[in-house]
């Protein structure tokens, strides 16, 4: 066993460790293997029949968050991961000895106990203890809930102690669970397999983004963390799995914002001989399970504005270039062929206040005023359709008109939720796109998707919903932080 430390600084923690020691002399292990636990604290709570005092038998086992010492008895609570229950020890029940030492515990120590349910006279549902053991002994104090954890990184740094002191994060993130858990059972339910790809990719494919590099020792080779699904995903389709989907994450080494994380969790989806429109539809069906099965409602308030977000409504469909014209003011699409487009882009996008870099391509200069100006007003759900073609490679050519692409990007809450496309199941159509989207370095050419491809491909809708952004739209947090367990920051020198 190791050495307990000797250079000890903090006041409740010496406290603590010399409590430790004392349980350690006299023969007692302050660290369980394991404990019984019958009941999560809200179904003890549902098991009460009211009039039937001390009948029903519990065991509990959580964290100790609250103590209220009345002299031979006292009134405590303990966090599990289903919330609070209040525990009732007294001296006549559990004994002399036990009693002293579970008066010496401490806030944050675990605990597992058993008894029976009652009432109290203030009406609170408790568990009357006739046996407790402490099974794990907390050497560090928690924090206050409200002066505890002052350093904004500290939360997001220490998680564990921001979901013992702060149920609204619990709560957020256990939301967060449970919006997974049901876009899993939807999908499920419309006959999709859910499958797994590779994390590591000879080929940073399916997006236009920056990898991470890492090399692999035996094979003597880098390999790129993945940035997409998408390819992958879309072999399956060659190979007969008709409905196939992905919650996986993805890598990108770029960076970090309210909306950003260099890694995330990404939900690809693909249907065989469906389109962008039937995507629509199973888009559709994920927010109606997930407004009535977890959220509760087919209201949301939107937490920058206020507007209450509609999803029971007619969701709003509006083709990309209309919205562009009618932000600048006059109609810039009709200029797409003309030698006056790029200059016509450049001075509509100064003229709304937004810097031009001189390498953009024009399609990156009308974007910079849809990502900008149009789609933080995008409120209410809507599908904006119809895109440039040179957005995105991998989506089917319109076939009025070959410079766009049927796809949608859903907007909602004034942020891109979710992309959808026709794809592209041209091998020829395929490889020009990709020849002009890398330019010289074929290296970066995914060939063997191109060689896939060539095998046939059926027709297929394709849909990315970024699972970060769908839980930060539907729990109201403020930044991408707050719905990811462990995001990713700078890290902490040691002291």
């Amino acid at each position: 066993m190791s050495e307990i430390p000797q250079d000890i600084s903090h006041d409740q923690y010496a406290v603590r460790l010399k409590k430790l020691q004392d349980m350690r002399d006299a023969g007692s292990d302050p660290f369980r293997a394991s404990c019984e636990q019958t009941h999560f604290s809200a179904v003890a709570l549902q098991a009460y029949v009211e009039g039937e005092e001390n009948t029903v038998p519990v065991k509990v086992a959580g964290r100790l968050v609250v103590i209220r010492d009345m002299g031979k008895s006292q009134f405590v609570k303990i966090l599990d991961q289903q919330g609070q229950i209040q525990l009732y020890v007294k001296k006549d029940l559990v004994g002399e000895e036990a009693y002293v030492a579970f008066k010496r515990l401490d806030i944050g120590d675990i605990i597992g106990a058993e008894g029976t349910l009652f009432k109290t006279k203030t009406g609170e549902v408790t568990v009357r203890i006739e046996k407790y053991t402490l099974v794990s002994k907390a050497l560090r104090p928690l924090p206050e809930k409200w002066h505890g954890l002052t350093d904004a990184e500290q939360v997001y740094r220490q998680r564990y102690l921001d979901l013992i002191v702060n149920p609204e994060s619990r709560a957020r993130l256990m939301l967060r669970s449970r919006i997974v858990a049901s876009i899993r059972q939807t999908l499920a339910g419309r006959n999709f397999l859910e499958v797994e790809t590779p994390v590591l990719e000879g080929v940073a494919g399916g997006s236009a983004a920056r990898p991470f590099v890492t090399h692999h020792n035996a094979l003597g080779t880098d390999f790129f963390l993945r940035i997409a699904l998408e390819l992958r995903l879309k072999r399956l389709l060659v190979g007969g799995y008709d409905r196939v989907f992905e919650i996986g994450r993805i890598f990108r080494n770029e960076g970090i914002s309210r909306k950003h994380n260099p890694e995330f969790t990404m939900l690809e989806v693909y249907q065989a001989y469906s389109d962008f429109r039937g995507m629509m539809d199973l888009i559709r069906a994920i927010f109606t399970d997930l407004c009535r099965d977890v959220i509760g409602s087919f209201e949301i308030k939107h937490a920058a504005s206020g507007e209450m977000i509609n999803f029971a409504g007619e969701w709003r469909v509006a083709r990309y270039f209309e919205l562009i014209d009618a932000a600048v003011g006059f109609p810039l699409s009709a200029l797409r062929q003309s030698a006056d487009y790029r200059a016509k882009a450049t001075e509509a996008a100064q003229t709304l206040g937004l810097d031009v870099h001189a390498g953009w391509e024009t399609f990156e200069i009308v974007n910079e005023i849809f990502s900008k100006k149009i789609e933080p007003t995008l409120i209410q759900p809507t599908f904006v359709t119809h895109l440039p073609k040179e957005l995105c490679p991998l989506a089917k050519l319109n076939l009025e008109d070959s410079g766009l692409i049927d796809v949608f990007e859903l907007c909602i809450g004034g942020m891109e939720v979710a992309p959808a496309y026709s794809e592209q199941n041209d091998p020829f159509v395929q490889r020009q796109m990709f020849e002009q989207q890398v330019g010289d370095d074929q290296q970066k050419m995914d060939t063997d998707f191109l060689l896939a491809l060539e095998h046939g491909m059926p027709p297929a809708g394709g849909m990315g919903v970024g699972i970060d952004r769908l839980c930060i739209l539907l729990t109201g947090a403020e930044s991408i932080r707050d719905v990811i367990l462990f995001p990713s920051l700078r890290p902490n020198e040691a002291k």
